[in-house]
């Protein structure tokens, strides 16, 4: 029998060779190690600008990048949140204020008025 400790616990989740990156600058950046990112759980990362990601990736192995910053409160908390889906779009709901921002295109599923920003991201 599966328990929620073995979804979450990192021997659960399937080990993923390679470097996440992320293009920012017009370059691809090296952001940490593949094996890092766990299914439901994100990983903030300080660009070279100044600006933060979060990085996700989802049980189907496919890796996200928005903004960390939640644009309703100004912190640095986005890779805290809470990772689910609606339909086959996932989100992840802001650990303050449970606005939920689109995985894929950084908008606000709560506030179509808002959105942060994303990254193309890709695992070598």
């Amino acid at each position: 029998m599966t328990t929620m400790t073995d979804l979450l616990s990192p021997a659960a989740a399937p080990s993923v060779p390679g470097t996440v990156e992320l293009h920012v600058g017009g370059r691809w950046l090296a952001v940490c190690a593949a094996e890092a990112l766990l299914p439901g759980r994100g990983v903030a990362a300080l660009l070279p600008d100044g600006r933060q990601a979060a990085l996700f990736r989802d049980r189907a192995g496919r890796t996200y990048a928005i903004g960390n910053v939640d644009p309703f409160t100004g912190a640095g908390v986005l890779s805290h949140g809470l990772v689910g889906a609606v339909g086959d779009r996932p989100y992840v709901a802001s650990p303050l204020l449970k606005q939920r921002f689109d995985l894929v295109d950084g908008r606000c599923l709560d506030d179509e008025a808002v959105a942060v920003a994303t990254y193309p991201v890709r695992v070598r």
